[in-house]
């Protein structure tokens, strides 16, 4: 949010000689990033002047449309320049720079000689005075003394701090909530805005002339107020100390009435909508859509509604989007009246469901979804019909409330678990000042003390969110910066250990990391052709896009879709790989639980977390595509093959110390006969190969792409080796080539070399592969290598393991020696 400082000098009492820099430095000490500051004219120097337009000469003769314009700027005489703008007319008042000004960018203003006439200064746009981003015509001042000095009638020498709100802290998204936290990170005096005695001017007033209002939907809100006025006029202008403010918090001004609801919003949190009474049938209602089907809304858009969207309605059809947007039929427009002025405390849930099923965020709905303070309806409503009837000439009609009383939460905290929790032993004091200075009231003297919680503070539930405050306010600087010591002893557990162990082997490799978004399409997952346990998804109840609204039970997935936009940009050679979680919807889950934060959950609670929870397997998923060795000029490269994937899936098994079997697979979406299934006791824990040339051509992924996946967590975690024997004694080598059918997997025959070759075996490599030999046999030819620890091999030993092998091999897979 942006927030001038002469707004928050208004609520904090600043030290006189602070700096810019340390009121951004307060700010992120208590845990808000200031994302940029504003230092509105600083790069600005006089004379600027409000200036008065006397005549309008058109300059036709040129290829763009040209004026010779008069000025009264109080000094008697007419001042005449040049200006392109068209935006105003005789007798409005502008902002004129005269020579000798100096604009941002180092600007200079003299007087010159252009489209043969004399131009003796400017008339300035706001992006020409540094104070917004419009340009598409000049200022044209609703108010303003002939002559004045325009720099202080714009209050243009001021300081915009840019601040990122946190989704749990909406009560930071107003000029009053971030006023009390630099107040309390500065340990000064903080003046709430926020004046009860404001609205004790507006009590209901039984009239038929108000419009009345009920909750119909009591999950919808919780609080409404109508304060009707009627006798408005629409036709004042916004003052523009009010233009101003609405501008420099990153809002245009549109008419006095929206202005006021504007101001009134970034001051106390509280959105407000303004409907036009003479439109409202029959009172004000909160709704669920239900029956009605269709809303058009301030931006002339029909929205189709969803049978659940909260609204506002009267008694015929729907006027609002409720918190988020109102509808164009009961808009306020120039011909108003009378006008209901609603605020309310909405549910938060309902409203980020009206503007994600929309795709319509409002500044109204980015606050309520956050969470607003529910005492803030009536105290923002009275507020802002306060100023309508100052400033646009009102007569307050009545009000109607709706709703239950607000009911104020209490809790009590021990100082000591605060403490243990943080690890800093606080202060009784420390405590009591931090909890205050957030506008919490704190009783109590001894170790338990007694929390009434601010009803702008619904984040503040638990021991542990007190415990958070209690350390953001104090200072993080407070808190040793040490590990915390548990049963582990501090040590990285196994999974974590072989999580960073494979991660840094792919990242030495040449491979990047990369972490997705667990969320995909339906429509991937058909073209990438999961079935059984891999389709057994979760669909979201309030997904951040409805284009994903599944949760993921691979990562293939997001990486194909990260790969497949690096190759739209440009990337031809990558290999990236990710590890994470998935998620499976193959058990019946129980309902979720939510323990208390106080205290270390019971095993039986423990048990009912997790089965209310899905299985999450921890995989790790990679895709290469492109050169693995790139061409230079030495001469061509390399690609990526098939093997290559199936080699990294094999390292990364191996890496856990697991024996294991390779097979043939499959498996979509990788190509058959190119992709491999790699198991461990007898279980497939990993995928690789070449993906199949439907996905990769429904992506327009390069050629040949290939992919694995490898579940790490169904890995055992094997036991404690010993570093083989060093041997002294020289190896007998023999090579051998065997016909088999094809369809037998070269792993089987390895296997069955294996078992029949005896203790002496020390290795055993398939070195070739020959498959012209026709009907339906191949060649495999594998070198086995004998050693002894205490002798040296005789031929005829040697021969001896060889022929059993092969013996071995013979019964178990139908090889015959080739001759």
């Amino acid at each position: 949010m942006k927030v001038p400082l002469s707004w928050l000098s208004e609520y904090v009492k600043l030290p006189p000689k602070i700096t810019t820099d340390q009121i951004a430095q307060a700010f992120v000490n208590v845990g808000f990033e200031v994302e940029a500051i504003d230092r509105q004219g600083q790069n600005l120097k006089g004379p600027i002047l409000v200036g008065k337009v006397k005549s309008i000469e058109e300059l036709p003769e040129n290829r763009k449309p040209i004026r010779y314009v008069g000025l009264d700027l109080g000094d008697k005489q007419i001042r005449y320049v040049i200006c392109g703008a068209r935006n105003f007319k005789v007798n409005d008042l502008v902002v004129v720079a005269l020579p000798g000004a100096v604009l941002p960018g180092n600007f200079a203003i003299s007087a010159r000689q252009t489209y043969g006439r004399l131009s003796d200064g400017m008339i300035c746009s706001a992006k020409e005075l540094g104070i917004s981003d419009e340009h598409a015509g000049i200022i044209v001042l609703p108010q303003g003394e002939i002559g004045n000095d325009a720099i202080k009638l714009l209050d243009i020498s001021d300081v915009v701090f840019d601040i990122a709100i946190n989704p749990d802290r909406g009560y930071a998204m107003s000029v009053r909530g971030l006023a009390r936290e630099l107040a309390g990170s500065l340990k000064c005096k903080f003046v709430d805005p926020a004046d009860l005695k404001i609205s004790k001017q507006f009590k209901p007033v039984k009239t038929s002339k108000a419009v009345s209002v009920k909750i119909e939907d009591k999950t919808g809100a919780d609080q409404i107020y109508i304060r009707t006025i009627e006798n408005v006029n629409m036709k004042k202008p916004t003052p523009i100390w009010m233009q101003r403010r609405i501008e420099k918090c990153g809002m245009r001004s549109i008419s006095l009435a929206v202005d006021i609801t504007n101001y009134v919003m970034l001051e106390l949190g509280q959105p407000l909508h303004a409907f036009d009474a003479d439109m409202v049938v029959g009172g004000l209602r909160v709704v669920r859509a239900g029956k009605f089907k269709r809303l058009t809304t301030l931006d002339k858009v029909d929205r189709d509604l969803d049978s659940d969207n909260l609204l506002i309605c009267d008694s015929k059809a729907p006027l609002a989007l409720a918190g988020t947007m109102g509808g164009l039929a009961s808009e306020v427009s120039s011909t108003t009246n009378r006008i209901a002025l609603e605020a309310a405390h909405f549910d938060p849930i309902s409203v980020a469901r009206n503007s994600r099923s929309h795709k319509l965020s409002s500044e109204a709905s980015r606050r309520i979804e956050r969470n607003t303070d529910p005492m803030m309806a009536e105290i923002a409503s009275a507020r802002a019909v306060n100023l309508l009837v100052d400033l646009a000439e009102a007569k307050y009609v009545g009000s109607s409330i709706g709703g239950a009383p607000i009911k104020k939460r209490k809790l009590k905290v021990s100082i000591a678990k605060v403490s243990k929790f943080i690890g800093y032993s606080y202060s009784i004091k420390q405590v009591k000042d931090s909890l205050t200075s957030i506008g919490c009231k704190v009783s109590g003297s001894g170790d338990l003390i007694a929390i009434e919680i601010p009803t702008w503070r619904p984040d503040l539930n638990s021991m542990a969110d007190f415990a958070e405050e209690i350390a953001r306010l104090n200072g993080y600087q407070l808190i040793a910066s040490r590990l915390p010591i548990g049963k582990t002893g501090g040590a990285l557990n196994k999974m974590q250990q072989r999580k960073r162990q494979v991660a840094q082997m792919l990242a030495n490799q040449g491979f990047s990391e990369v972490i997705n978004y667990p969320f995909v399409s339906q429509e991937l997952v058909d073209l990438l052709g999961f079935t059984g346990d891999r389709a057994k998804s979760f669909k979201i109840a309030n997904p951040i896009s409805a284009e994903t609204p599944l949760l993921r039970t691979h990562l293939l997935p997001g990486l194909l879709t990260t790969l497949e936009r690096n190759v739209s940009r440009g990337v031809k050679d990558l290999a990236i790989f990710e590890i994470g979680s998935v998620f499976r919807n193959t058990s019946t889950l129980n309902r979720a639980v939510m323990p208390e934060t106080s205290r270390r959950p019971s095993a039986k609670s423990i048990d009912a977390i997790y089965s209310g929870v899905p299985k999450q397997m921890l995989f790790i998923g990679a895709v290469v595509a492109g050169e693995a060795l790139l061409s230079n000029w030495q001469g061509k490269g390399v690609k990526f093959f098939w093997s290559d994937a199936i080699a990294k899936a094999i390292e990364i098994v191996e890496s856990t110390g697991n024996d294991f079997e390779v097979v043939s697979s499959s498996l979509a979406p990788w190509h058959p006969g190119r992709c491999a299934e790699i198991r461990v006791g007898g279980k497939p824990i990993a995928h690789a190969g070449e993906l199949h040339p439907r996905v990769i051509s429904s992506l327009d992924l390069p050629e040949r792409t290939c992919a694995f996946a490898v579940i790490l967590s169904e890995l055992p975690s094997a036991q404690t080796t010993k570093a083989p024997s060093i041997w002294n004694q020289p190896a007998t080598v023999q090579d051998i080539a065997l016909i088999v059918n094809k369809d037998v997997a070269a792993a089987e025959v390895e296997k069955a070399l294996r078992s029949g070759a005896g203790n002496l075996l020390e290795s055993i490599l398939l070195f070739d592969r020959y498959d012209q030999i026709g009907e339906g046999k191949v060649s495999l030819a594998f070198t086995l290598s004998f050693r002894a620890s205490d002798r040296t091999l005789t031929a005829d030993e040697v021969a001896g393991y060889r022929d059993a092998a092969v013996a071995a091999a013979a019964r178990s897979c139908g090889v015959v020696l080739r001759s």
